[in-house]
């Protein structure tokens, strides 16, 4: 297995992108440590891991909050000692036209995705230094790189964590950690799902690939980026989104 016995934090695990991505590190052997506001669907995801001879923890944890990140982190090295990889995944939309955009939206918005980037990934970091390994995974956007109107808010919550991933990567790297990201593109999820057929039509004539993203597309990135095979990456960006932006 790629990730035999390794200890792995997935944020907004409980569905979508973040359900995907957890039940694919536990696959390849890793203990996967489950952060969600939906505690509910958090609880089932870990039932899953549970099925697959892995060990897991869950935790409702809204990741804008410090304190609540800084005592997940405290309670997983309690139970697994160490802390090898971080999935940043949590993320929400708030959109609107930014003249009809409220400053609450655009505080939730960048609390959510991008300070939770960063509270998580300060709270792990010190603990890799010291084992001087370690892997972050931040899922960023297309809508970060090309920007989106009626998503000021989103869009630059995305660009900022890929500024971050680029700033993590040159101050980590002495210590090997290896700090990536990934921007999908038009990925099936139970949000976009809701999304009329005449917007997906849209969506498609932009994708060369003619077809939308599967969860288990980004998924599998981030096997690689977390894996050995990767030793030899970080700072990077890699879109997963069928050609959309080039």
């Amino acid at each position: 297995m790629l990730l035999d016995n390794k200890v792995a934090i997935v944020t907004g695990a409980a569905q979508g992108i973040g359900k995907a991505i957890a039940l694919a590190l536990a696959r390849e052997g890793a203990n996967v440590v489950i952060c969600d506001i939906n505690l509910a669907g958090a609880e089932a995801i870990a039932m899953e891991i549970k099925s697959l001879g892995r060990e897991t923890l869950v935790f409702e944890v809204d990741v804008s909050m410090t304190d609540q990140v800084n005592g997940m982190v405290e309670k997983t090295l309690d139970s697994f000692k160490r802390i090898d990889i971080l999935i940043n995944n949590a993320g929400i939309t708030r959109d609107a036209l930014i003249v009809r955009m409220d400053e609450s939206d655009w505080d939730k918005v960048i609390g959510i995705n991008l300070k939770g980037a960063f509270n998580c990934s300060k709270a792990v970091v010190k603990g890799m230094m010291k084992q001087r390994s370690g892997k972050i995974v931040s899922i960023a956007s297309v809508i970060g790189l090309v920007g989106n109107a009626g998503q000021a808010n989103y869009a630059a919550s995305k660009a900022g964590i890929i500024g971050l991933t680029k700033s993590l990567a040159k101050e980590l790297a002495p210590r090997g950690i290896n700090v990536n990201a990934i921007a999908p593109g038009f990925i099936e999820t139970e949000m976009t799902n809701r999304l009329s057929p005449e917007v997906k039509a849209g969506m498609l004539k932009r994708i060369p690939l003619s077809k939308f993203g599967k969860v288990e597309d980004v998924a599998k990135v981030v096997l690689f980026l977390v894996s050995e095979q990767a030793r030899y990456i970080t700072g990077q960006v890699i879109n997963v989104d069928g050609g959309m932006i080039m």
